[in-house]
């Protein structure tokens, strides 16, 4: 098994690193996780039984010793600046880990990039494609044809339809729903159990069924 390291904490994180853990029990387990790499913490503690192993400015070390590395930092109410602090980590992309858990179901011709997170009763259509590192997380459905940049956040039960275009940075919300053929532009939000029917513009966070404006990303 290949050894992984998570760079965050309780969280996205914490809920990745037990889905990990839990493919011990499944045939042919691809990976393990080693620890965190987490700048609130010490060294030496522990996130759910998980040991914080530096800070993350360190990971070039452990890169250095085989190590691969998932990404899991990631805001609601605006991505850019956490963003742009792991783009400086310089993390060649063939050392992230992309991770999909046994019980997802990822369609043939569906094309996810490195770093990508994948977790159970998850589903990827065919024809859809996953940008670098991002995360589709429990129950979280992605239609046919439809292409998240990188960086993305499906939190649990969101549901995105078909011929959907995501931008960099996007957070959809625990069991939001994107209409077909939309576009959800750059570091935007749409709020949990939302229902969107209008494209949603870059840096906006918009809330409701039908959703509407809210505020400006902050």
């Amino acid at each position: 098994m290949k050894q992984v390291i998570i760079l965050g904490g309780i969280g996205n994180g914490s809920v990745i690193a037990h889905a990990i853990r839990d493919t011990a029990s499944y045939p042919h387990p691809q990976f393990q996780v080693a620890g965190f790499l987490n700048d609130r913490l010490l060294v030496g503690t522990t996130i759910e039984g998980f040991p914080v192993l530096g800070k993350l400015l360190d990971v070039h070390q452990f890169l250095d010793d085989g190590y691969l590395v998932i990404n899991t930092i990631y805001r609601i109410d605006g991505n850019s600046r956490r963003i742009k602090r792991f783009e400086k980590l310089a993390i060649p992309w063939e050392r992230m880990a992309t991770f999909i858990h046994p019980r997802a179901y990822v369609a043939p011709g569906a094309k996810l990039h490195p770093g990508c997170v994948v977790l159970p009763n998850a589903s990827i259509s065919p024809g859809a494609e996953i940008g670098t590192g991002s995360l589709i997380m429990v129950n979280a459905t992605v239609g046919h044809n439809s292409i998240l940049d990188s960086y993305c956040h499906c939190a649990a039960q969101s549901c995105i339809s078909s011929f959907v275009k995501v931008g960099k940075g996007v957070h959809i919300g625990l069991n939001a729903t994107v209409g077909d053929g939309l576009k959800v532009g750059d570091f935007s939000t749409l709020a949990m159990g939302s229902v969107l029917t209008r494209n949603l513009p870059a840096g906006e966070i918009w809330a409701g069924n039908p959703a509407r404006f809210l505020r400006e990303i902050r």
